[in-house]
């Protein structure tokens, strides 16, 4: 038996962007559903359950469309500027420290507080993306974090866990 060759007149099918396809029309079926459980004031003709039905419709029209485009051959083109490799695999290493990294600030923030955590986490996501600098990283992450906890506690009256440095922030 020989082997089929692949030539350049069949179409190349991206197998993820069906993938991205069923996430979308996931999440678009289930923004329709949950939609009806929201609540309508008497006398609104429009109501608040317009604008989730509006939207998951959109998500699951353009899943649609995704899926019909993919199976098509459609594939996606890098754009002029870009100096990026659409061929080249995945560096699934750098991607498994930053999902640790993510897992770890979900699993301490509570603990720890968000401005440790949080600076923990800039710097993390730094290094795993190729940053060499950890002091600078874990300051500038640590000045951003507390910057971010103040924000959020004073001007938005939203409290974020301080952590173990309740009632020094």
């Amino acid at each position: 038996m020989s082997e089929a060759k692949v030539t350049s007149d069949e179409p190349r099918i991206d197998r993820a962007q069906f993938g991205l396809a069923v996430v979308l029309a996931l999440v678009g079926l289930y923004t329709i559903v949950d939609a009806r459980g929201l609540n309508v004031g008497f006398g609104d003709p429009i109501g608040p359950r317009v604008f989730p039905y509006v939207i998951g419709t959109f998500m699951v029209v353009l899943a649609v469309l995704l899926a019909v485009a993919t199976a098509r051959g459609d594939v996606p083109q890098a754009e002029e500027g870009e100096d990026i490799d659409l061929t080249t695999p995945p560096d699934w290493l750098t991607v498994g420290k930053l999902v640790g990294i993510l897992v770890l600030n979900l699993l301490l923030v509570n603990v720890l507080g968000w401005a440790i955590t949080g600076a923990l986490l800039f710097a993390g996501c730094a290094w795993a993306l190729g940053s060499r600098t950890l002091l600078r990283d874990l300051l500038v992450g640590a000045v951003m974090a507390v910057a971010s906890w103040y924000f959020f506690y004073s001007g938005l009256g939203v409290p974020l866990s301080p952590g173990i440095l309740d009632g020094i922030l």
